[in-house]
């Protein structure tokens, strides 16, 4: 979670809200990074998490990412949730809580929906108040 949250604290310089994500192989190696870039780069589906599920499925070669863990420093929502699914990642870990837009057991359990074919496991609360202390810090400072 530690190196989601090194990724999140670059998002501001482009304008982009501090998220940061890292996948990790089954053996626990860095497979890839990233941190919010919809500012950065005008794509509005440029989440840390899409971003990292994109890096880490050209590392392995393979969309899928069986045996891989996500760790994300906010929950992520509705569209981040469904490529967690569809990638196949087996775990996700993180930090806090998105009340307001949050697809893994806040607003809505997208990933843990019986219904469709793949349920990552999902470990929520890690390292929670650095995560959230960065998105309050963003959003009190920036300009509106």
């Amino acid at each position: 979670m530690r190196l989601a949250l090194a990724e999140a604290e670059h998002a501001p310089l482009t304008g982009d809200v501090p998220v940061g994500a890292v996948v990790l192989g089954p053996d626990g190696a860095v497979l890839s990074r990233a941190r919010n870039e919809r500012e950065a780069t005008g794509d509005p589906t440029a989440h840390a998490e899409v971003l990292a599920i994109r890096r880490a499925a050209e590392a392995v070669g393979q969309w899928r990412l069986t045996g891989c863990t996500l760790a994300v420093t906010l929950e992520p929502c509705t569209m981040c949730a469904g490529a967690i699914v569809l990638s196949r990642l087996d775990r996700v870990v993180y930090a806090a809580a998105d009340p307001k837009a949050g697809a893994a057991g806040s607003l809505w359990d997208v990933v843990r929906d019986r219904r469709l074919n793949h349920r990552p496991e999902v470990i929520a609360g890690v390292l929670p108040s650095p995560a959230a202390d960065l998105l309050t810090h963003f959003f009190r400072t920036a300009p509106r």
